[in-house]
């Protein structure tokens, strides 16, 4: 398999994943190999929801929206990979190992997600993420997300 280039948009990635305001957190795809790995990126705004209360004074993205970001790309990834099949199934996010928060994420940043599949099993998928901030990784985790149909 050979690495897409192509810019995927928030239009395709709703076709692909069944998030939607205020909680679609991927933005963009900027590369993609199907089966193997993706980047794609969230614009973090003042706007969002969260910063009313995460904290009113210092705003910052919370560390589990983080985690949830990388699921999200992830779940991309997994339908880019499903060359014509039915996206008649949902994924959900069911283990969380190894996550660690190196810097706090904050109004302003661009976070770009990297998420490699490292195993599948039946209905379930493994996948080794970071997050980085202007090339620094700000967090990574291991997710295990499995299959349910509709």
């Amino acid at each position: 398999m050979t690495e897409q280039a192509q810019t995927i948009g928030v239009e395709q990635i709703m076709e692909l994943i069944p998030h939607r305001y205020p909680f679609l957190l991927v933005d963009r795809v900027v590369a993609y190999e199907p089966g193997q790995w993706i980047r794609a990126i969230k614009n973090v705004t003042f706007n969002e929801p969260q910063f009313q209360g995460h904290f009113p004074d210092h705003p910052v993205m919370p560390g589990v929206m983080v985690i949830e970001a990388m699921a999200q790309a992830a779940g991309v990834l997994t339908q880019l990979s499903r060359e014509g099949l039915a996206n008649d199934a949902l994924f959900y996010l069911v283990k969380v190992d190894n996550a660690k928060f190196s810097q706090i994420v904050v109004p302003g940043d661009q976070v770009e997600f990297e998420c490699h599949i490292k195993k599948v099993i039946k209905n379930m998928t493994m996948y080794q993420c970071k997050a980085r901030v202007a090339g620094k990784v700000v967090a990574k985790a291991d997710l295990l997300c499995a299959e349910k149909s509709k």
